[in-house]
């Protein structure tokens, strides 16, 4: 008779081969075998610790047509970047030129993307696309505006270190000091949960903590680089961040603590005390993905 946990693992397993059709991945000649280990590598990503109903509704909400779509552009598959390109060259192209506000920064600013999407060699020189860091939790389009506002940020930033002190002071910049490594308790637990926590974000998840928190930009500053309005974006980080603080309490509780050592431990944690943890979690995937 199977334990409990296999039974589990049967039910995810088919609730994953059962969306096999709808991802049209067959296009592309992905197979279903094929297709089963490109969703459960995002199970075992991001549900790690899920139930199983949490899995099985982690599994029936992900773009899965897309993720076959980005999966079968990394590999190289003429049909997949036809279809890519086609319904993807002038919304890329529509969105760089809104985040950069300007035409032709936007096009380098989108050109520059594609040539990260279609592949850079490594050094063993296997082409590595940014597309296999897509995971389909959001929609294709989603993840791509937010890659283009990440390279935008980066290449300002970039810029920044060309131009003086007093050139950026007149133009009004505010140099926000770092503040200083902080610890968060004297065994290490809550960091450790605390990176364990982030280490499961999504892209979109981890460019807005990122953008607001590390780089200080405002809620409009935010909102502008995704096409939304402030009030979105004031909404999604009120709800990342409670989302946050609950994965925490439960993580630090399944390691043995009562509620009230819980409590007592996340009394005055903020975000920005784990500056160093926080940023090297944030933007780790800055040279690798999105959501």
């Amino acid at each position: 008779m199977p334990v409990e946990g296999t039974a589990s693992e049967s039910r995810v397993r088919t609730a994953i081969r059962q969306r096999y059709g709808e991802s049209r991945a067959v296009r592309y000649g992905i197979s279903e075998e094929a297709f089963a280990e490109h969703v459960t590598a995002v199970v075992d990503r991001y549900g790690r610790d899920f139930s199983e109903a949490e899995k099985l509704e982690l599994v029936a909400t992900l773009h899965v047509e897309e993720l076959a779509l980005a999966r079968a552009c990394s590999d190289g598959n003429d049909a997949a970047w036809d279809e890519f390109l086609a319904r993807f060259r002038h919304v890329l192209h529509a969105m760089a030129t809104h985040i950069a506000r300007d035409e032709a920064a936007g096009r380098e600013l989108a050109d520059g993307l594609y040539a990260e999407l279609f592949g850079m060699p490594n050094r063993e020189g296997r082409r590595i696309s940014k597309l296999q860091y897509y995971m389909g939790r959001g929609s294709l389009q989603g993840w791509l505006r937010t890659v283009l506002a990440q390279k935008h940020v980066d290449r300002c930033r970039a810029q920044a270190k060309d131009v003086s002190l007093e050139e950026q002071v007149e133009a009004g910049a505010w140099f926000a000091a770092k503040d200083d490594a902080a610890t968060l308790d004297g065994d290490g637990r809550v960091a450790a949960t605390v990176e364990q926590v982030l280490a499961a974000l999504s892209s979109e998840e981890r460019f807005l903590l990122a953008s607001y928190y590390l780089d200080r930009c405002t809620l409009a500053e935010i909102g502008r680089q995704l096409g939304v309005h402030e009030s979105t974006i004031s909404r999604k980080l009120d709800r990342l961040t409670d989302s946050l603080r609950k994965k925490i309490q439960y993580q630090l509780a399944a390691g043995g603590l009562n509620a009230r050592q819980c409590d007592d431990l996340l009394a005055e944690l903020d975000v920005r005390d784990l500056h160093v943890d926080v940023e090297r979690q944030l933007r780790q995937e800055r040279n690798t993905e999105p959501f």
